[in-house]
């Protein structure tokens, strides 16, 4: 089969306390734990960075991280940067190469490999933070950029690449609206405009590989920023050009499952229905309830199952322990077999 699987998972995983003494020992074994739960899409953790974007956007030519002005993530002082653009959008050099190719070497199953989308060179800092005088010229050269980080993932071998994007999910709540209008920004129009530029970056894809979006709320220490149902956005996000959606759905935060009318025939959609944020674990029947109700808007060969993000998505890890987060993982294979096989 090819990616997404039946379970799958986001990427990131909890660090252990020596990820950065001894990273290519943590890295081995949380594959070798991956692939004794059953799981046939294998990440490094993302223990190679230390943020799940900002690592791989601060090595894009004309890229430059600054302090968060909000809107912030609750219940924490701390909060991630976010990268402005203040000069000319390339890809100069290898970005994360190395770091997949290590990965690729320590699993036999399919690698995969996860890098935030071009959306996120704009969202948070918006108009105010491009310093280019025309912004088609800014999107061109940010698809641009994504088409050769691409093409060097895929001359490395990946054939399972996912693209990061909280714009999408970010865009169904009220107050980021606000924020983007504050940034210069219409936000009913930024919808379809992050999605043309995913289009343009995925395009020239080779065949062989599947490229797949996760999109969500959130992640920082088991916090999130954003509330509100994937409606506004389904239209666009959906003509976006990838092969897979991983959409968050484990609370009500993300609403229902009626958006799902919009996916077109043949794509997959990876429901997030089990939390990264919080320890309880999931109940089955629960679970393949949910299921039951996304089937009836697109047909159960085309959905699979995985947690709504991931467990780490920054450094800090969310407030879970590491036995909690491999019992959810092995929940989500456990579901896959019952509900899939």
């Amino acid at each position: 089969m090819r990616p997404p699987f039946r379970a799958d998972h986001v990427g990131s995983l909890l660090r252990p306390s020596y990820v950065h003494s001894d990273r290519e020992r943590a890295i081995r074994e949380v594959v070798a734990r991956q692939e004794a739960l059953g799981l046939q899409g294998i990440t490094d953790g993302e223990f190679s960075r230390e943020w799940w974007h900002l690592d791989f956007l601060s090595q894009l030519g004309g890229v430059t991280l600054r302090e968060n002005p909000g809107p912030k993530f609750g219940g924490t002082e701390e909060q991630p940067p976010i990268p402005t653009v203040t000069g000319k959008v390339r890809y100069a050099r290898p970005i994360m190469i190395e770091d997949f190719r290590f990965l690729k070497s320590v699993t036999t199953r399919t690698p995969k490999f996860t890098i935030p989308s071009p959306s996120m060179l704009h969202l948070r800092a918006g108009r105010s933070g491009v310093a280019y005088d025309d912004m088609e010229e800014f999107w061109t050269d940010a698809a641009t950029a994504y088409r050769a980080a691409i093409a060097a993932f895929a001359q490395a071998g990946c054939t399972y690449l996912q693209l990061d994007d909280v714009a999408f999910a970010y865009l169904c709540d009220a107050k980021i609206r606000e924020a983007c209008r504050r940034n210069g920004d219409d936000p009913a129009t930024l919808p379809e405009r992050y999605a043309r530029t995913i289009r343009e970056a995925v395009k020239a894809k080779p065949a062989g590989m599947t490229i797949a979006m996760h999109t969500c709320r959130g992640n920082f220490k088991s916090a999130w920023v954003a509330e509100g149902g994937y409606e506004p956005v389904a239209e666009a996000m959906f003509s976006a050009g990838v092969d897979a959606f991983f959409m968050e759905f484990d609370t009500e935060r993300a609403g229902g499952f009626e958006p799902l009318r919009f996916v077109p025939k043949g794509k997959k959609v990876v429901l997030g229905l089990v939390s990264s944020k919080v320890a309880e674990l999931e109940r089955k029947d629960d679970l393949k309830r949910r299921i039951d109700e996304a089937a009836k808007y697109v047909a159960l060969e085309d959905l699979c199952l995985s947690p709504q993000c991931g467990f780490s998505s920054t450094h800090h890890g969310n407030k879970l322990t590491a036995d909690e987060q491999w019992r959810k993982l092995e929940l989500v294979v456990q579901v896959s077999r019952e509900v899939w096989q």
